[in-house]
């Protein structure tokens, strides 16, 4: 079987893609430079090497032997990068470069992009198409959408073999040993408060939304992760592939919504606090999954409590 590189491969969702790999029987590569990535979750089976996409040499050393990219690695931060735009641009657009480069010195032709809903912003249809317009309202935003650019100029240049997967907001666990541990993401922020006797708070209850805050569609990590294998696959196999799919659950849930379930999932009983607004969040972001669902054979399997359950569960054990 080839062997893929998989960047970002000791972060949330690029470990469980690793393991998702191996089980298909791929061989792995990781590059991860181990800023926002754990050691701990790096599988044994993967060779690991570990650098920055900055660094030419840790690039070349990653790309030998691959046949393919699986690209996660970047800041991944959307309200952060409004208040750090440029470094989020030098890590996520000049990282992308660099990598694109090596990829062509190397002869690496087939190319997975991590992309992001944040490409769309605040849409004005109630369900999001890869057609919908695309004005993201983050730096993060930005620089995913300048990725699929990148990688767009690649194929006219390079002959490059491409797709990117939008994916949305991304929870759960696959795996006891495997959590997100992101500082500003949803679910690690609702567990650290219970975890430390205090109340979860939520980012604005003003939106116009059914009950004031953020609505969202939230995809559980495993499935997520294995769009990533059967979008390696086709572009292996030499089938046609569009340029960006939509992964999602097709429907959409509140933050008020997530900290309920999360209450009945814990056995923590709470009202959540309100806090301002955060910048760059759009109001409300539901997928289409249709063209994940027919090129790709993918749906979001799994139930909304399961996935917050399978999350909970990691975070207990990472006591």
């Amino acid at each position: 079987m080839s062997r893929w590189l998989i960047t970002g491969g000791a972060g949330y969702i690029g470990s469980h893609a690793v393991r998702e790999f191996l089980e298909a029987g791929y061989d792995v590569t990781v590059l991860d430079d181990l800023s926002s990535g754990h050691r701990e979750f790096l599988h044994p089976d993967a060779r690991f090497v570990e650098g920055s996409l900055l660094d030419n040499d840790a690039l070349a050393t990653a790309l030998e032997g691959v046949t393919g990219v699986v690209h996660f690695g970047g800041y991944k931060y959307a309200g952060e990068s409004v208040k750090r735009p440029m470094h989020t641009y030098e890590q996520n657009v000049t990282g992308t470069v660099r990598l694109l480069e090596a990829c062509n010195n190397a002869g690496v032709e087939l190319f997975v992009f991590s992309s992001s809903a944040a490409v769309y912003g605040t849409p004005d249809v109630a369900q999001v198409t890869e057609e919908t317009p695309t004005r993201p309202e983050s730096p993060y935003g930005e620089t995913k959408l300048i990725g699929e650019w990148l990688l767009k100029d690649a194929q006219k240049a390079c002959g490059l073999k491409h797709t990117s997967l939008r994916y949305f907001n991304v929870i759960g666990s696959g795996d006891i040993s495997l959590r997100d541990t992101s500082p500003h993401n949803l679910i690690p922020l609702v567990f650290a408060a219970l975890k430390a006797g205090k109340t979860p708070s939520i980012n604005g209850n003003d939106y116009p939304t059914p009950d004031g805050t953020c609505v969202r569609d939230y995809v559980d990590v495993s499935d997520i992760a294995k769009a990533h294998v059967a979008a390696a696959g086709r572009l292996e196999s030499g089938l046609p592939v569009e340029p960006v799919y939509n992964l999602g659950a097709g429907e959409g849930v509140s933050v008020l919504q997530i900290m309920q379930t999360v209450s009945e999932v814990t056995g923590h009983d709470f009202e959540p606090g309100i806090n301002p607004r955060r910048p760059g969040d759009p109001a409300l972001i539901v997928a289409d999954g249709s063209l994940a669902a027919r090129d790709l054979k993918w749906e979001n399997r799994a139930d909304l409590a399961g996935t917050i359950k399978n999350a909970w569960l990691a975070e207990l054990e990472s006591r």
